[in-house]
């Protein structure tokens, strides 16, 4: 039976471009995508950039930019890395699309006529310098379950633990550094403290086969009942105050939708849209009970999928995801990967470098299964796995082969075979359905250890039967012809296996063996069952790994800001990027830093990110200097402050008067996933004119 099939992975936050996370987690959904292809079933494979909330609304004010424009600029990046890794999305959408502003607005009313929508004020944290209530992840402080410091407003990544921004011990905004006030807001409410959300949950987490052990055990922790034996879950916070960047609530003026609302609902809006593309009804197909919606996601946001996002869809009228798939995290070395501690990989990076894409898929995919465990990317390990795996047994298997059919037989593969011949493909053949059970599965460790065991015995035929040196004897022509026609037709096997890991190279085999797409149902017949078969000329298919490359791809980058991923020892990058060269005590003294008080800050007509500053430095005048500062400074936040100024700056002419030094600010390298200015201050006592030594 033809299964339909609508799959998804995690929408990316399009505030910057992919990690090497997002791609393997695009490379685990696409083999499995790939594999149910190849088995005959229809998929549709979608994907969005997710492209709303304060993070982008906050980066795109930096850039100078509309959120629009931004969101726009990083989405223009992503086919490089999708094409780069073969991944094969049938559709690429933006949650900021019409369909999904059409399909959140329809759910959030269809769960309000259902009477699971409250309204309430709460008090939430206000940033009084940056004048806006901050988002959840906006706020950091210590975890109220665990004491984990620097932990989000949201949610603990120490425990896992899930709370409101307001039980964080030592809260400061992300942004600005103040100390949050409390104040009120009305705002809206998904009840699923209700009954019938958590009789409903109970029940669809339940289903066999839907969720992974682990990730029920988890889900049954958050059903368990709290202290004083009350079982249930809290409400969800679904609004935000403007301004925001996102999907504004119905009937309402100055309320959004917080973005984990809209963001799932891409998955459907990106649906709407490939559909639309092709001129079908997604309706009518969303309405087929035989259709099967799979979640491909990461353990990080297990809360939103298994919990919101089935009742929302429950709630709302619509069909609920049949499976939710989750992996672990990828790490380097047994280390968690982060790119600001320069201890990531750069998917751009190695495909810049000429590595192969395929290498990282298999190297991925040997080490992924169905479970929710961390997978390592150890350098060492990907050189000796790839060049032993796929070139040591499964390349060299056509290698030592092909040449021999094309010089000796005109590329014609024999009919019949010998008794130890047909033993060996029979033996390839015979666990076609166990390997499908473990794609299907997500096992793909596995699946390829049995592969590569299937291999091994390949090569020890060829060893035993050494076609070298049956072609040295004219009257053994007919054993090297079974002999090497026995090779391709393995070699045929193995390809349709590793095919849903191994795209591109399988479609260089088809051409090869002069084959139609290879489907999983070939593995049951061989190449000349149906007649005489002449492959074509045999060109060499993959190289090894150079450990060179590895080296180069794990390299810290420069203090520039060039290179790609860090090496797995690299040492910490204080604020994102590199200490700067070392200098002498000389050539420090040539910068004369002064204390100055801003007499007067204002906005740039024409410009989005500087303020004019007037500056006394006790000079017996006042300074001009313009700084961009704008995103994160109010001008009258600034009047009677002290700072720094660069007083021996050369005076720069630029487009809106002479800037003449420059004030001293802080922020981090990466400003775009850690945003935030602040204008260095000095403390009590200091006065204008005083030399900082």
């Amino acid at each position: 039976m033809t299964r339909q099939l609508f799959v998804t992975t995690a929408l990316p936050y399009a505030n910057a471009p992919f990690h090497i996370g997002h791609m393997m987690e695009y490379i685990q959904a696409d083999i499995w995508v790939r594999f149910q292809r190849m088995r005959g079933h229809t998929v549709h494979f979608v994907c969005a950039d997710d492209a709303h909330g304060a993070p982008i609304m906050i980066a795109a004010e930096k850039a100078g930019q509309t959120p629009q424009d931004f969101v726009a600029g990083i989405a223009a990046g992503r086919p490089r890395y999708l094409d780069g890794f073969h991944i094969g999305f049938d559709h690429w959408h933006s949650t900021d699309a019409p369909e999904n502003h059409a399909l959140a607005q329809q759910i959030y009313r269809a769960l309000r006529d259902q009477g699971l929508i409250t309204e309430r004020t709460i008090e939430q944290f206000y940033d009084p310098v940056k004048g806006m209530f901050l988002p959840d992840r906006y706020i950091k402080g210590e975890c109220p379950r665990c004491g984990a410091k620097d932990q989000y407003g949201d949610s603990c990544e120490v425990c896992g633990a899930v709370y409101a921004p307001t039980e964080l011990k030592q809260p400061y905004s992300a942004l600005s550094g103040a100390t949050p006030e409390l104040r009120s807001s009305r705002h809206y409410f998904f009840q699923l403290s209700s009954p019938r959300c958590l009789e409903f949950l109970q029940a669809w987490t339940a289903t066999p086969g839907r969720l992974q052990p682990e990730v029920l055990n988890k889900i049954r922790e958050w059903f368990a009942p709290d202290e004083a034996g009350r079982v249930g879950l809290a409400d969800w916070d679904i609004s935000r105050d403007a301004p925001y960047f996102g999907i504004r609530i119905p009937d309402t003026e100055d309320k959004y939708f917080y973005v984990w609302l809209d963001a799932p609902v891409g998955y459907l809006a990106a649906l709407t849209g490939w559909f639309a593309r092709q001129g079908r009804d997604v309706e009518a197909y969303l309405a087929d009970p035989a259709v099967e919606q799979v979640h491909f996601i990461g353990k990080d946001i297990v809360y939103f999928h298994t919990l919101f996002w089935p009742a929302m869809l429950h709630f709302s009228g619509r069909k609920t995801p049949n499976h939710v798939f989750v992996h672990g995290f990828l790490q380097l070395s047994g280390e968690k990967m982060s790119k600001s501690r320069g201890t990531g990989l750069s998917p751009l990076r190695y495909l810049e470098l000429g590595m192969n894409p395929q290498w990282l898929r298999y190297y991925l995919a040997a080490k992924l299964n169905g479970r929710v465990e961390d997978v390592d990317f150890n350098p060492e390990d990907f050189v000796a796995r790839v060049n032993s795996d796929l070139v040591g047994k499964y390349v060299n298997i056509a290698s030592r082969a092909a040449g021999f059919l094309a010089k000796r037989f005109d590329g014609q593969v024999a009919a019949q075979r010998g008794p130890e011949a047909q033993a060996l493909l029979d033996a390839l053949r015979a666990p076609r359905e166990a390997l499908a059970e473990l794609y299907e599965g997500r096992d793909y460790g596995k699946a390829l250890r049995e592969v590569m065991a299937l291999a091994d015995r390949v090569n020890a035929y060829v060893d035993q039967h050494k076609p070298w040196e049956l072609a040295k004897d004219p009257d053994r022509a007919a054993a090297l012809h079974e002999t090497c026609s026995t090779c391709i037709e393995a070699f045929r096997l193995l390809t349709i296996y590793l095919k849903p890991v191994l795209p591109a190279l399988a479609s260089q085999v088809e051409t090869f063996l002069n084959v139609p797409p290879l489907q999983w149902a070939d593995a049951a017949r061989g190449l000349a069952d149906a007649g005489p078969h002449r492959i074509g000329a045999y060109q060499h298919l993959m190289q090894r790994v150079d450990p060179k490359q590895v080296d180069a791809l794990l390299e810290a980058p420069p203090a520039a800001g060039g290179g790609a991923g860090a090496a797995a020892e690299a040492p910490a990058l204080p604020g994102g990027e590199a200490i700067a060269p070392e200098i002498g005590i000389d050539a420090f003294a040539q910068t004369d830093l002064r204390i100055a008080r801003i007499v007067a800050a204002e906005r740039v007509e024409g410009s989005t990110k500087l303020l004019r500053l007037t500056l006394d430095a006790g000079e017996g005048r006042t300074r001009n200097v313009f700084s961009g500062i704008a995103s994160a400074y109010a001008p009258e936040q600034l009047a009677g402050k002290l700072t720094v100024l660069v007083a021996n700056l050369a005076p720069r002419k630029m487009k809106f008067g002479v800037s003449e030094g420059m004030v001293l600010a802080a922020s981090h390298a990466d400003e775009k996933t850690q945003p935030g200015i602040f204008v260095l201050e000095p403390g009590p006592g200091a006065q204008p004119g005083m030399r900082v030594r």
